[in-house]
């Protein structure tokens, strides 16, 4: 060809260099559930139109659901599949339907959005998804609300019969960002044996007397990344578990958490390994627990860093597991048939805390604490609420609740506990005046080692 020019425009305009028909960057296809059939009016289902939408996406996606605002779409579970995000617009709710009719027989997938076996899916748009807790709460209890809700049907039995409100089991190229989840029933967002996981900018707001409403729970799911995360809710805020695998690379930053439960906890299901976890640059308020290990079923944990932490803790009615212990770090066996774990290798760096209740830790004969340190640490222990002190609270199982006279750090069952650079300070009070800094049995704690330690009281 004598022109050079039309040359190359005929070479840039040929198919196979046309943005819409590269593979390795396809273009997303947008779809709106509106164009479906929703109506957004909150009273009427809008299920099949939503599910519609997803199901009209081509396969692997890249495909963006969105949901337009103003609206709330009522719906009970839709399914996700490959390559679709949901896209709920600022001002757009996703309500979580309260029939038990309209979710899928089986109790496991009880979700209002679920993806299963799934690559490359997400939610997020800057909009809301809202669980309707209060619908399903029977009688409502100032110490703890009971639900009994859907057992009263049959279908299930216990205090746990309510969906979930998001999940992702099986799935891999998990993202989450820029969302509200609201009024979970039951827990908010669930990973279940999924694979690398972004979940940032994401805001969780549970009813702060309704139990079992998790913020975040990663269950044998690996490499998941949690930043710039708000969650205020009654239940456990960031729970990792190993039911059924183990539980590794786990980054949480930059995050702030309330909870009535433990802010962070590692169990208590923990059948398997846990390790390689980081927390870092986040703050802890008025939660019933800070930082807790409740290692119950053989599963050993360890590589573990806390840093840059700031934690208050309170307490709340003894329904609640957890005693205002800033830290908690425990192992001993559910019951009879559980096997003993160790925790080993956890890192404590930085960390300020206002407290009601001491630190425990606490392995047990066959499941010790190794290589705990707690470095650069500031600590006020004062109390301001009326309920009852003195109670050591090793739920569940284990010894349950048994009474003791507080302190700044309880121990037993330890090999290996650095604490360097730490100031512990008693405020007056008139409710319980204790200023115990250490108690531990000897025989029990060994090869320990502290260096810069100050204890003083304020009376």
């Amino acid at each position: 060809m004598d022109n050079p020019i039309l040359f190359l425009l005929l070479f840039l305009l040929t198919p196979s260099h046309l943005a819409t028909s590269d593979p390795l960057n396809p273009l997303t296809i947008t779809l709106s559930v509106a164009d479906y059939g929703a109506t957004g009016d909150g009273l009427r289902y809008d299920t099949d139109a939503i599910q519609s939408a997803i199901n009209s996406c081509p396969e692997g996606g890249p495909c963006r659901v969105t949901f337009p605002a103003p609206g709330k779409y009522l719906t009970a579970t839709v399914f996700l599949k490959s390559g679709v995000h949901l896209n709920v617009e600022p001002g757009a709710t996703i309500l979580g339907g309260t029939r038990l009719e309209d979710y899928p027989e089986d109790s496991w997938r009880w979700y209002v959005v679920v993806a299963e076996n799934a690559t490359d899916v997400g939610i997020g748009g800057g909009g809301v998804v809202d669980g309707q807790a209060a619908e399903f709460v029977v009688r409502e209890d100032p110490r703890k609300n009971i639900m009994v809700s859907w057992n009263q049907t049959g279908a299930c039995l216990g205090d746990e019969c309510r969906p979930r409100l998001v999940g992702f089991l099986g799935c891999s190229n998990v993202s989450v960002s820029n969302i509200t989840l609201n009024h979970p029933a039951y827990w908010c967002l669930h990973l279940v044996r999924s694979n690398n996981i972004s979940i940032h900018d994401i805001a969780i707001y549970g009813d702060f007397n309704i139990p079992n409403n998790d913020g975040i729970d990663i269950e044998d799911s690996n490499n998941t990344v949690i930043t710039r995360c708000h969650i205020d809710t009654g239940d456990d805020a960031i729970c990792p578990k190993s039911s059924t695998g183990p539980v590794y690379n786990l980054t949480v930053t930059n995050s702030w958490i309330r909870s009535k439960s433990s802010a962070i906890k590692l169990g208590s299901a923990s059948w398997f390994d846990m390790k390689y976890f980081v927390f870092d640059n986040i703050t802890i308020v008025d939660s019933h627990r800070g930082i807790g290990f409740q290692i119950r079923d053989g599963g050993n944990v360890s590589d573990i860093v806390f840093s840059n932490i700031n934690i208050s803790t309170r307490y709340y009615d003894p329904l609640w597991w957890g005693r205002a212990e800033p830290i908690y770090v425990t192992t001993c066996p559910r019951d009879s048939t559980s096997k003993e774990a160790s925790i080993s290798n956890v890192l404590f760096i930085n960390i300020t805390a206002n407290s009601e209740n001491g630190i425990f830790l606490s392995g047990s004969k066959g499941g010790l604490l190794r290589n705990l340190r707690f470095i650069n640490m500031d600590i006020t222990y004062r109390r301001f609420t009326s309920y009852v002190g003195g109670l050591l609270d090793y739920r569940p199982g284990c010894q349950e609740l048994v009474k003791h006279r507080t302190a700044g750090m309880m121990m037993e069952h330890i090999e290996g506990l650095e604490v360097k650079n730490v100031d512990m300070r008693w405020s007056n009070n008139e409710l319980e005046h204790w200023n115990n800094p250490l108690e531990f049995r000897p025989s029990t704690v060994n090869n320990i080692s502290f260096h810069n330690f100050n204890s003083k009281s304020n009376y």
